[in-house]
């Protein structure tokens, strides 16, 4: 047997096991996920096993701090309930901007963005961007989705508004300064899939691209906010 199928064939059954023992939880368990949320709860570490392993959605762009053309403090973004983030309250902290949604293999992340922020909350502001570009993973009003974060996953750093984070009429200002190299001064990758991450340091100038299958708390991660 090739080592390739050996290696598809071990990565099967762990995923298999994984979700076994995921369903014997989930019967024990009693919260307002759907049976498919709870699944993606449960099989997450796999999915990210499995995905590093496959070098797949892994890619990570990193540049030296440059002046933006155009200033990330001039953007704004409002919260879920309507209220606008005061954006000068950014200024001198480094920002992790994620587009997020509920029902994606991914969505196990919003954990680890909370870790993330309690680790660094003095010097990082997370904020999350729910979006349903990705196979319409996100079609929860702005309420739902709130609520959905906050009792599933603790998530009380940043919810904006769902919007689009794609290219397209629809798209939010943040993302269009995000992904534009004329507005932040080199990038123009445009998110591979939900929880993409843009670093943004201190003095408003974005710095690094992380593609959805690195974890936040990794040490890459980590380490450029450090």
């Amino acid at each position: 047997m090739r080592k390739d199928q050996l290696r598809r064939r071990l990565l099967l059954t762990g995923i298999l096991i994984v979700a076994a023992l995921g369903l014997l939880w989930l019967q024990q368990t009693n919260t307002t996920m759907t049976f498919r949320q709870r699944m993606l709860k449960t099989i997450y570490p796999a999915l990210m096993w499995a995905t590093r392993l496959g070098n797949k959605n892994t890619m990570v762009l990193t540049h030296a701090p440059q002046k933006a053309p155009v200033s990330f403090y001039d953007l704004q973004a409002t919260l879920t309930n309507g209220a606008p983030i005061d954006w000068a309250l950014l200024k001198g902290k480094k920002v992790l901007i994620v587009n997020t949604a509920s029902d994606c293999g991914y969505t196990g992340q919003y954990k680890e963005l909370q870790q993330l922020q309690d680790k660094f909350a003095n010097r990082l502001q997370v904020i999350g961007f729910p979006a349903n570009d990705f196979k319409e993973q996100e079609k929860g009003s702005n309420a739902s989705i709130a609520a959905f974060c906050e009792r599933n996953y603790g998530v009380r750093f940043f919810l904006t508004q769902k919007t689009s984070v794609v290219s397209g009429a629809l798209q939010h200002p943040v993302y269009r300064w995000l992904t534009d190299s004329t507005k932040n001064g080199w990038n123009s990758k445009a998110p591979t899939w939900n929880f993409s991450k843009y670093l943004i340091d201190e003095d408003g100038r974005l710095t690094h691209y992380f593609d959805p299958s690195v974890s936040p708390l990794s040490e890459m991660v980590v380490t450029a906010i450090q």
